[in-house]
């Protein structure tokens, strides 16, 4: 059963515009996710001490949304809007509510930029409206150039193994579904890019699987890849921590010590480890013609 949800405020406005996903807005239509990844951020962290049990949406969001916009827009407060920044706006259960769609509808009128990251292919639904977006948007000048674009669409994929991915996004739709997905928003002429985080330590971040990563961008057409580690936050039961510890006991139970040493007592992995990956990538990335972050200016080692 989904929680109806009745909103004062809808859209969160950052302190800067995002340096690597170039966003200055978000909007979470849902709370909650019924993709379930069990090393979610939201897990644990501050983002989730709010949020209630089980999956709610906010019925009242796109009036709420239309009265935060307008007047940003008068003022030409233009930025890039996150969809969704905690959790995913294409959940099952948008089929029926189509809430995510209604504010798409709102952020056209308003001509605001959009940035949309999903694991479902649903978002093909809406290109008829992102399309309009994309064509109509106002960008901040310095974006203009890159991405140059009103609408981005990206996918995360933490593993392209797709019996790994099912035991830690158990709700999620497929590594390939994800891949198709983004070849066909670039086919459809739309900004796209993938993702490839979190992946997983000692387990899905290999040379060989990034650079298995890095192909299957190449080979869908990505306009960008994002490479990263993860985050393990909280100890209760239900934070991303605890979760992520436990599918370890079950599958990994030789890598806990290399986690354990890994994060140190943190919810960061050390520095070492992202400077590892950012290397391989960086790589990678040049011998395959994939491009590493979206703006011109993007530094993998500011991570």
């Amino acid at each position: 059963m989904v929680r109806e949800i009745h909103v004062q405020s809808i859209l969160n406005k950052q302190k800067k515009r995002d340096s690597w996903f170039l966003v200055e807005y978000s909007v979470n239509p849902y709370e909650g996710c019924a993709f379930n990844c069990i090393y979610c951020y939201i897990k644990g962290s501050k983002y989730g001490e709010n949020i209630g049990t089980g999956l709610g949406v906010k019925a009242n969001a796109p009036h709420i949304l239309e009265k935060q916009l307008r007047p940003k827009a008068k003022k030409g407060e233009y930025g890039f809007i996150a969809m969704s920044s905690a959790s995913d706006p294409y959940q099952p259960i948008e089929e029926e509510l189509c809430v995510t769609r209604k504010l798409l509808r709102v952020i056209l009128t308003q001509r605001f930029p959009v940035s949309i990251l999903t694991r479902s292919p649903l978002v093909l639904r809406d290109l008829d409206l992102l399309k309009d977006i994309d064509a109509a948007a106002v960008l901040p000048e310095a974006l203009k150039k890159r991405p140059g674009r009103g609408v981005m669409i990206a996918t995360s994929i933490s593993t392209l193994d797709e019996k790994l991915a099912k035991l830690v996004e158990p709700g999620a739709p497929s590594p390939a579904a994800r891949l198709d997905t983004i070849r066909k928003c670039k086919e459809a002429g739309f900004f796209a890019g993938i993702n490839f985080m979190p992946v997983l330590p000692f387990i899905s971040d290999t040379e060989e699987q990034m650079e298995g990563m890095v192909k299957a961008a190449k080979d869908c057409g990505a306009d960008y890849i994002f490479v990263a580690g993860m985050t393990l936050f909280g100890s209760g039961p239900g934070d991303s921590r605890t979760l992520y510890f436990n599918f370890l006991r079950r599958n990994y139970p030789e890598l806990i010590p290399k986690y354990d040493t890994l994060f140190r007592g943190t919810d960061y992995p050390a520095p070492e480890y992202q400077g590892r990956l950012n290397g391989i990538v960086e790589n990678l990335c040049r011998k395959h013609g994939v491009r590493l972050g979206i703006s011109e200016s993007f530094n993998p080692r500011s991570f």
